[in-house]
């Protein structure tokens, strides 16, 4: 499924030819999971980032993204989900049964932490892959250098609880396939409504760029 991802992140390269007049050829999805959490509350982080790759990547993102729920076949339409939130996190049977599916055949999940997320996200993952835990992803891994240089890892965006930017990982048979983003908030770096200074923004901007492009390239 790696040629699969590969191929993908290949269609949203623009056509010498044709730059600039192609049709988006993927989006991003935003992950709409039950238990109350407010995965919706990201407005704008998602069509920001798209935007972004787009510009400095050459990629091909359609600006608006998609909604999907952890159980629906929808999901594996696109290589790339994203999940965020305050709070409360449930996965019934079929979403972490569907989720499993989804990210062993190539799916990429990134998960950020918008604060209260911590207590609810790590035993619902643990309901998706039993036999993982979420590792401390290494100052030395590609994710932080695959296109801008972040090699003290990830930036640190917003404040919490003042603790440094942690970047965790679920990793299947080696390969990264969850990347869960705490203490810093990048999706909110992303985003329209914070006002953060344009310094703090652009390195948000960078590392998410970062990720998407590691995601297809793995």
């Amino acid at each position: 499924m790696k040629s699969f991802i590969s191929y993908l992140f290949l269609l949203t390269l623009p056509f010498q030819s044709m730059a600039g007049n192609n049709p988006p050829t993927l989006k991003f999805a935003l992950l709409k999971y039950a238990g109350g959490g407010d995965w919706y509350n990201d407005v704008n982080s998602l069509h920001n980032l798209a935007q972004f790759c787009n510009q400095k990547m050459g990629t091909n993102f359609d600006l608006d993204y998609a909604t999907v729920e952890p159980s629906s076949a929808e999901l594996f339409a696109y290589p790339i989900t994203y999940m965020t939130g305050h709070g409360n996190v449930v996965f019934s049977d079929a979403d972490a049964q569907n989720l499993r599916k989804y990210l062993i055949g190539g799916g990429f999940l990134i998960i950020n932490d918008d604060y209260g997320m911590d207590p609810f996200i790590r035993p619902a993952l643990k309901k998706v892959f039993p036999e993982l835990s979420l590792m401390e992803i290494p100052l030395n891994h590609p994710v932080y250098t695959s296109l801008f240089e972040f090699k003290g890892g990830l930036p640190k965006i917003h404040e919490h609880d003042g603790k440094p930017a942690q970047a965790y990982g679920l990793f299947w048979e080696g390969r990264l396939v969850a990347l869960y983003i705490f203490e810093t908030d990048l999706g909110d770096g992303w985003d329209d409504v914070h006002n953060d200074p344009f310094e703090l923004r652009l390195k948000a901007l960078q590392m998410g760029a970062n990720i998407v492009k590691y995601a297809f390239e793995r």
